[in-house]
């Protein structure tokens, strides 16, 4: 018999914690999106840390700008990026605050509102790739830079709350390389700060970094 899992909100307690010690404990707690159109559940099954100055491959290794300020406040806030000119990847900020470390959040199980997401996600084949990736993960809860900044662990209405869910154990727990990132950063011996639930169907494939080409 499958445990219900658990509808408390997550504490910012919870963030205020190594990013590394987050990053992993995320995994299989749910993430509720509200918006006009109803609410969408997303049950976390990949993630990656990302640790500020400590880490080549961050947002924040060179310091603080207008784009990754969100990073370096309080725990428990929302940190909405733009890639590539089209996507947005959010992450969840931990502690302490002025640390500037993150978990991207990058693949998950619609568990509710599944056909709110389709409407998003029309190019997904089938509900397991409707939020396998941090861009598809955004796009079908509907995430964006307006949400930057989100507290997420406030007991006021908010659109996007991290709430327990159940747990994955540690057993169950895989790592490597981050997907994507370049140099030293993207070195799983170095860095292996991805984390996902084994064999689940909703986990990203890994790829290494590929440098972009300039049009001549």
């Amino acid at each position: 018999m499958i445990a219900t899992p658990d509808r408390t909100p997550l504490p910012r307690e919870f963030f205020d914690r190594p990013v590394l010690d987050v990053a992993p404990d995320l995994l299989g707690r749910i993430l509720v999106r509200t918006t006009p159109d109803g609410p969408i559940a997303l049950r976390l099954t990949e993630v990656e840390a990302y640790d500020g100055a400590d880490d080549p491959g961050s947002h924040a290794y060179r310091g603080r700008t207008a784009r990754n300020g969100v990073m370096f406040g309080p725990p428990g806030h929302v940190y909405v990026y733009f890639t590539y000119g089209m996507w947005f990847c959010m992450n969840l900020v931990c502690g302490p605050e002025g640390k500037a470390s993150a978990v991207l959040l990058r693949a998950g199980e619609i568990i509710e509102g599944a056909e709110l997401a389709r409407t998003r996600r029309l190019s997904a084949r089938n509900d397991k790739e409707l939020a396998k990736g941090p861009a598809r993960l955004a796009t079908a809860l509907g995430v964006d830079r307006s949400l930057d900044g989100t507290d997420a662990c406030t007991s006021d209405a908010t659109p996007l709350k991290v709430l327990s869910g159940t747990p994955v154990p540690r057993d169950q727990v895989r790592n490597g390389p981050r997907t994507g990132v370049a140099g030293d950063g993207g070195n799983g011996d170095i860095h292996p700060w991805r984390f996902w639930i084994a064999n689940d169907p909703t986990v990203s494939p890994y790829r290494a970094h590929v440098p972009r080409r300039r049009r001549s």
